[in-house]
């Protein structure tokens, strides 16, 4: 059973910068999936960030975050990482990674439903 931990989250201040991981554990012999970084304030809905195809250069971000936020993932893929630079106060919330088994083309944008499998999330708060 595949299995996603969120980590780097934090307090930052505006302008500053967090880099978040998602580690991916448990095994699966997915082959073309999309994983993508979203997040949810209360009483909003999970709001889709950015996004990655396992088997190519695709990415999708955001028009919120285009600029600031860079996806990536490590050389195993098995963690996927976000780069949040020049955070601003409506950047705060709990992100979780996900992943989605669905071609890139049914899967993107990411809009909830989403995802086959979901990390716990992890809190990043932007204040002065």
């Amino acid at each position: 059973q595949l299995q996603l931990v969120e980590s780097g989250g934090g307090l930052v201040q505006p302008g500053g910068s967090l880099r978040l991981s998602c580690a991916a554990s448990g095994g699966f012999t997915l082959d073309y999936y999309a994983i993508c970084w979203f997040r949810q304030v209360p009483g909003a809905e999970r709001e889709g960030v950015s996004c990655m195809s396992s088997r190519d250069e695709r990415r999708y971000y955001a028009d919120s975050v285009k600029g600031r936020f860079t996806i990536s993932t490590n050389n195993s893929k098995n963690r996927i990482y976000l780069q949040m630079n020049s955070l601003k106060l409506e950047d705060a919330a709990v992100y979780y990674c996900a992943l989605d088994a669905r071609p890139w083309g049914r899967a993107i944008p990411p809009t909830v439903p989403w995802g086959d499998y979901w990390g716990q999330g992890t809190q990043v708060t932007v204040s002065s």
